[in-house]
């Protein structure tokens, strides 16, 4: 390597002192233009990870603050949220796996300097988005009742299927939401995923207790509004996204030029895509299966383990945020031909990522029973929450590092790896052990939770021994 060019890469990491640090933090928050294959990667980190966190934040703020709302309806509308969460999580697995083409493919271009291809990229993924919503919105307005039958819904919570409806039939804007946010994510442009989030969830937590006990001029649409109230707020952040996007004010050049199909771009990017697809479709499925475990507990235990799932989350979401900054830095700095700056930023987001879930899980041992009681007065709900939540966030200190390998791989483009991992981990470990623990073997749905643990504790072992073999770094898309 020429001189010039070995001291101008130490210059690049040379670590920032802890007072530029702080100064990055209002620069992230407001926005700021930088490349992220050069400036010192503890900026870097800092950054892309702030807004991706407050992003991320809201989403699970928006989530609290719908099922507190929702809770006020009785134990049968939370479980009813709750088996309506595991059903379009699947949705969530079509719509993860094109983010993840989409930010690999976006962050490739953006790192070789191609704002253009970058462009290009973008709008064949608004395409992919558009095709796969369609049919999915359809299906799921029509078959809900028995989608909710079909996961071992009561009488009571069959009688709330109309929530589930109307969540699918805005399905196109959940794919597009996420669609615009991953091409924003890909460019480094996290600020604007931040503000789009934002504006969504926000819209959306004013109208939920408008449009659910019918407030002032709204109709009393009872659990059916708050399904409309998130589908308006989705709706709303599309048009803002597709806004800037169309403004020019972004790294991607989404111009009239680029808004065309473009084959080999849009297959390109579907190709990534599927795998990506087929490692959230393992997951999400594995949680299906085992929401599915729980519900032979009965519905006290099914709305407990809901109200612990949507606090774990606001530790989850979070932490998805710092893991979402190392796919824009791997996919940007592959692109620039810097695989081991790529390398040592997934090893730094890694710890940050551990250190901030390790605090999170000692704060829910600590706290568990308020947390879950502010959310029900019903006694046998905390109980079987407060344990749900205690032993379910123990397994995800273990996800600080599974989750941030996993993004490594889907930043260079490489997703079928997590999908191998997680089919393994998940449906040939997690999902037998669960439930032999829970049954054979007698233990309980406590043997459900502790399969959880376990699995996630194989997964972070088995990704950091792929992530240090290095295959990822010579993948091409």
């Amino acid at each position: 390597m020429p001189p010039d060019i070995a001291s101008q890469r130490r210059a690049d990491e040379r670590p920032s002192p802890p007072a530029s640090l702080w100064k990055a933090v209002p620069d992230a928050i407001r926005g700021s233009k930088e490349d992220y294959t050069r400036i010192p990667l503890p900026r870097a980190i800092v950054l892309l990870a702030i807004p991706m966190m407050l992003e991320l934040v809201m989403e699970s703020t928006f989530g609290l603050v719908d099922i507190y709302v929702v809770g006020k309806l009785g134990p049968p509308a939370i479980a009813t949220v709750g088996l309506t969460g595991s059903l379009i999580i699947l949705e969530f697995a079509i719509v993860m796996g094109l983010s993840m083409g989409t930010t690999a493919t976006v962050a490739r271009r953006i790192g070789e300097g191609d704002s253009d291809a970058a462009g290009l990229a973008a709008w064949q993924a608004i395409l992919a988005g558009l095709m796969g919503a369609v049919p999915v919105s359809i299906a799921g307005y029509i078959l809900a009742p028995d989608m909710l039958r079909w996961m071992g819904a009561t009488e009571a919570i069959e009688a709330g299927y109309l929530y589930t409806a109307v969540l699918f039939a805005g399905s196109p804007t959940i794919f597009l939401i996420f669609l615009n946010n991953a091409i924003f994510r890909g460019a480094g442009n996290a600020v604007e995923a931040m503000r789009a989030l934002w504006f969504a969830n926000l819209l959306n937590i004013v109208l939920d207790p408008l449009l659910i006990f019918g407030i002032g001029p709204f109709p009393e649409l009872g659990l059916m509004g708050a399904a409309i109230a998130t589908t308006i707020g989705r709706g709303a952040g599309v048009v803002y996204q597709l806004a800037i996007l169309s403004s020019g004010k972004t790294r991607v050049r989404m111009t009239r030029g680029s808004m065309r199909w473009h084959g080999p771009t849009f297959w390109n990017i579907l190709r990534v895509s599927f795998t990506g697809m087929v490692q959230f479709f393992v997951a999400t499925a594995a949680w299906l299966g085992l929401t599915r475990i729980i519900s032979l507990f009965g519905e006290t235990v099914l709305a407990g383990y809901t109200l612990s799932l949507r606090l774990i989350h606001v530790a989850i979401l979070p932490s998805w945020g710092v893991s979402n900054a190392t796919a824009t830095l791997v996919g940007q700095n592959l692109g620039a031909e810097r695989p081991d700056r790529a390398e040592r930023a997934v090893l730094l987001t890694g710890l940050l990522n551990f250190a901030m879930l390790s605090g999170i899980a000692l704060g829910f041992w600590a706290f568990a029973e308020p947390m879950v009681g502010a959310f029900t007065s019903d006694g046998a709900v905390i109980a079987t929450g407060t344990q749900s939540l205690k032993i379910l966030s123990t397994g995800y200190i273990f996800a600080g590092f599974s989750m941030v390998f996993g993004q490594a791989f889907n930043g260079a483009g490489d997703t079928a790896t997590p999908a191998w991992v997680n089919f393994l981990c998940y449906w040939c470990w997690q999902l037998p052990l669960g439930y032999t623990l829970a049954r054979p073997l007698g233990i309980g749905v406590e043997g459900v939770y502790a399969a959880v643990v376990i699995s996630g504790a194989t997964w972070a072992v088995v990704g950091y021994i792929l992530f240090r073999r290095g295959k990822w770094k010579l993948h091409r898309i």
